[in-house]
């Protein structure tokens, strides 16, 4: 990534990182997040699950189903229970906590995670989380540079 171009770091409202750490909120969005890749759906779910304020808990609920990434819906059969349920956007974001769970292990615990996260049909650990290129060749940052839209390789 040392060409020449780069993105323009000033601008903020024009990139994506900005935007997406402003939806995501901070540690206590990503550990819902996790619970809700677990199968939790239930605000006392969370609350007892991750130990979590209230307070804090209805904040980061709240966010998170307004930047779309978790639906809240009640109960037909009691509409006081409510059930939060990840959207499409919300699964979109699996790869990127699995590749955060994988750099945590490595750099900070320095072990695997327990519970390890196979496939269904091999029960096999999944790969690390890599940038690949087009090919599916994994690519490291010397391997990178930015482009101009018009700059880029379509497919034929």
């Amino acid at each position: 990534m040392a060409g020449k171009l780069r993105e323009p770091l000033r601008d903020l409202a024009e990139c994506s990182l900005p935007a997406a750490l402003e939806a995501m909120g901070e540690r206590w969005s990503f550990l819902i997040l996790r619970a809700a890749f677990n199968g939790l759906h239930h605000f006392e779910e969370y609350q007892s699950e991750l130990g979590i304020a209230r307070n804090i808990l209805a904040n980061r609920l709240s966010r998170l189903v307004k930047h779309g990434i978790l639906k809240r819906d009640a109960l037909p059969e009691d509409r006081r229970k409510i059930v939060y349920r990840l959207t499409e956007k919300g699964e979109a974001l699996l790869p990127t906590m699995l590749a955060l769970r994988q750099w945590g292990e490595r750099w900070e615990t320095g072990m695997p995670a327990t519970p390890v996260l196979v496939d269904n049909r091999d029960k096999r650990a999944i790969r690390p989380i890599t940038v690949t290129a087009w090919d599916g060749r994994p690519l490291s940052k010397s391997e990178l540079h930015w482009a101009l839209p018009q700059d880029v390789v379509q497919d034929v």
